[in-house]
């Protein structure tokens, strides 16, 4: 018999391929082969909102393709994505396959009608036989599979089915709601704030996150306080040391230190507790909160004996963490690599379509059985019996519609060494792969082990000789040394001990010093590329597939920009949110954006119908729409610059455009001058801006060059020199400036 196997992708194809034999070919619809169209709305809003796909243009050569290669083979094996996207494409060769068919048959019958009607003997007219013309469509099936190894595809042919159909309907769902949103926003933001503007249903609720934390760090009032620590060391050990550092935590509020100053007696820290726009922000501090406080307690101590109340000692156990779902993937490959979701999820879209990990988007962190065996053989002979756990660790869901038949990603096979991928993908590949690779394999080690340690030392006056009188100040040490290593064995970056010298109960200590400490408190921190998916995540915003979509998105619309890793809202993405929240506040909210989320996925598990989904959204939406006709027009603000305009003696303010910002005269359409905005350090350069270099004519400043605000070609931002390309320094981040050598970037991506 004859297959003919259907992917998205060349690579996923060529890996297939390794495992067929001759009587397969396989084929890649280089993706979704069909599209709602771009110039209208593609959605009839009359009939029960019938999406109007169509062929893509660009997909009409790899379709007749498809459809020729059909006609020589007895079986057409749909092998896409294991997730929404993938049954869609599934569903829409499928559909373009039958049409063909019916086209066809419709031809041969045409054919018989007119021989009917001539009176024409097929046997001995031109006429070829219509039977001989008919083509029969090959048998359509469905294949899933999670990894492309051997024994998966060949486990999958072993289980065809049909096209799922509530799978699609979910995707159709979610096309035709976010075709909708943007289709019916759009338009109203380039009426109300700018042209050129559009907005969509999730990613709204990003931007609005994003500017909403942007609004809660300038409202949060920054409050200063002091810590206090005390260098002591052992008299019974003798060390030649600067001794350990003993934090205070609990004063008494009977010292006249204490009571000049007003302090509160008992524990010095204080939690607080602010309620976001996404939830609850904790943070800490001191009672102490003038400098006068704190230099007046340092005094005191300097008077004061020293004696270990309580030596406290306790094992404590590490267990793995759950192996990698996409959103805790994109975390720490944003953590530990500096990488966007984007640049993750393409990174893991040529390892699963190249056979070294299973599919990468998921939200489950299941491990399939036969998996969790060769893990722990490998564990077994790599580093012995000891780090297997007592019994076989398993993990389950534990959010709301997540996709149980899905696997975590891991590698399709542990056996595969991360230096293996380098070598044959590329050093990132291998990196990210390492990644996986370790916390995958962790997950079937033993716990690791730790014996925590803290010491108690409460002070005395140096007058008293009443041993255990009521303390005055309360200090504590804290250290930790790890007593087996564990799953730490294949993570040794992860070891930080913090051995305490043996302190011993009621032991005297030395006084060495004493150090009081500066700090404010830290208001909320700026969303970056991990937390803004974790928070995506909790909330029940987007699914695994659209996590990095949803920030590429708004990023390349340019209402949010990255700096230093952080995300900030620009001027446009404030007006927009602003209007939104005004005009939109139901829909443009975490509840709503939520509940659709739950319904897109009642649909996928077949428990609601689409339709009633849309309209139960669109009766209000189109409300919303006609009411906001009459909404006031929103001024985007614009940051005014000290620069006076060469033609017309404006100031020149900052605008962001399609391309970013850039500077043009405040008296814009009377005068359109307009020059690059350059976002200058004032840090010179360390290569040439120390005036060593002589001038040039492609020099600036004399030959001194300053570190400015630049960009690839590829969008990245970086620091680089005024005097490229006479000058060629360039770093990723301010801090890396000190380190040159260590740190150079290439410009050209």
């Amino acid at each position: 018999m004859k297959y003919l196997v259907i992917v998205e992708s060349p690579t996923k194809a060529k890996t297939i391929g390794k495992f067929l034999g001759q009587d397969y070919e396989i084929i890649a619809s280089m993706g979704h082969v069909m599209d709602l169209p771009k110039s209208t709305l593609g959605v009839d809003l009359e009939h029960d909102f019938k999406p109007n796909y169509q062929m893509m243009p660009d997909k009409k050569k790899i379709l007749s393709e498809i459809k020729s290669l059909s006609k020589g083979v007895d079986n057409i094996i749909l092998a896409t994505d294991p997730d929404r996207e993938g049954e869609a494409i599934a569903s829409h060769v499928a559909q373009i396959l039958t049409i063909e068919d019916r086209r066809l048959k419709v031809g041969v019958e045409d054919r018989k009608l007119r021989i009917e009607r001539k009176k024409i003997d097929p046997l001995t007219s031109n006429f070829k036989n219509p039977s001989s013309t008919i083509h029969h469509l090959p048998s359509i099936s469905r294949i899933v599979f999670h990894e492309i190894t051997k024994e998966a595809i060949e486990e999958a042919f072993k289980h065809p089915r049909e096209v799922d159909q509530n799978l699609v309907d979910a995707q159709t769902a979610r096309r035709v709601l976010d075709r909708l949103v943007g289709y019916k926003l759009s338009p109203i933001l380039w009426q109300k704030i700018r042209r050129g503007l559009s907005a969509g249903r999730v990613q709204s609720v990003a931007l609005r996150l994003i500017v909403e934390r942007e609004k809660e760090i300038e409202k949060f009032k920054k409050e200063n306080y002091w810590t206090i620590s005390v260098n002591l060391k052992s008299k019974i050990l003798n060390l030649k040391s600067d001794g350990v550092a003993f934090e205070l935590i609990e004063i008494d509020g009977n010292l006249p230190a204490v009571q000049a100053q007003a302090l509160q007696a008992g524990k010095i820290e204080i939690s607080q507790k602010l309620n976001l726009y996404d939830g609850e922000y904790n943070y800490a501090k001191t009672l102490i909160d003038t400098e006068a406080k704190a230099k007046q307690i340092e005094e005191d101590l300097k008077t004061k004996d020293f004696m270990v109340l309580d030596v406290i000692k306790k094992e404590i156990k590490r267990t793995p963490p759950p192996p990698y779902t996409t959103s805790t993937l994109q975390q720490d490959a944003a953590r530990r690599m500096g990488l966007s979701g984007r640049r993750t999820m393409g990174l893991a879209q040529k390892l699963y379509e190249e056979g070294y990990i299973t599919y990468h988007r998921t939200d489950s962190p299941a491990i399939s059985e036969s998996a969790r065996v060769s893990m722990s053989d490998y564990v077994k002979k790599e580093f012995g019996d000891k780090y297997l756990p007592p019994k076989p660790r398993y993990y389950k869901v534990t959010q709301k519609n997540a996709q149980e038949a899905h696997e975590a990603i891991r590698p399709a096979k542990i056996s595969v060494l991360p230096s293996v991928v380098s070598n044959q993908l590329g050093i990132q590949y291998g990196k990210l792969y390492d990644v996986i690779w370790a916390r995958t394999l962790a997950t079937q080690m033993a716990d690791a082990v730790t014996e925590s340690t803290s010491v108690i030392v409460d002070s005395q006056n140096q007058k008293s000789k009443i041993k255990n009188q009521n303390s005055e100040y309360r200090l504590k040490a804290n250290g930790s040394v790890l007593v087996f290593d564990g799953f730490l064995k294949i993570n040794p970056a992860a070891l930080n001990d913090n051995r305490l010298p043996e302190f011993i109960a009621n032991e005297k200590l030395d006084f060495v010093s004493v150090l009081s400490e500066f700090h404010e408190t830290p208001p909320p921190p700026r969303y970056n590329d991990a937390s803004i998916i974790k928070t995506l995540e909790e909330k029940g915003i987007g699914r695994p597939s659209t996590y990095a979509t949803i920030i590429s998105t708004i990023e390349s619309r340019q209402y949010i920009e990255k700096n230093e890793g952080k995300f900030f809202p620009t001027s446009v993405g404030v007006a927009v949110n602003d209007f939104l929240v005004t005009n939109f506040s139901t829909i443009d909210d975490i509840p709503f954006t939520a509940a659709m989320e739950e319904s897109l996925d009642d649909i996928a598990n077949g428990t609601k119908k689409w339709v009633p989904v849309i309209k139960d959204f669109y009766t209000p939406f189109e409300k919303s729409l006609g009411q906001v006709k009459e909404a006031v027009r929103v001024k985007i603000e614009v940051e005014k610059t000290d620069e006076i305009c060469s033609e017309d003696k404006g100031h020149l303010i900052i605008r962001i455009g399609r391309f970013g910002k850039f500077m043009a005269c405040e008296n814009f359409p009377t005068c359109k001058f307009t020059k690059p905005f350059i976002v200058d350090t004032n840090i010179p350069c360390p290569k040439c801006g120390n005036g060593a270099p002589p001038a040039t004519p492609e020099r600036s400043d004399g030959g001194r060059g300053r570190i400015i605000f630049k960009k690839t070609k590829k969008g990245r931002r970086f620091y680089g020199c005024s005097n490229y390309p006479a000058c060629t320094f360039a770093a990723w981040k301010l801090e890396d400036i000190k380190n040159p050598k260590e740190n150079l970037v290439k410009t050209t991506g």
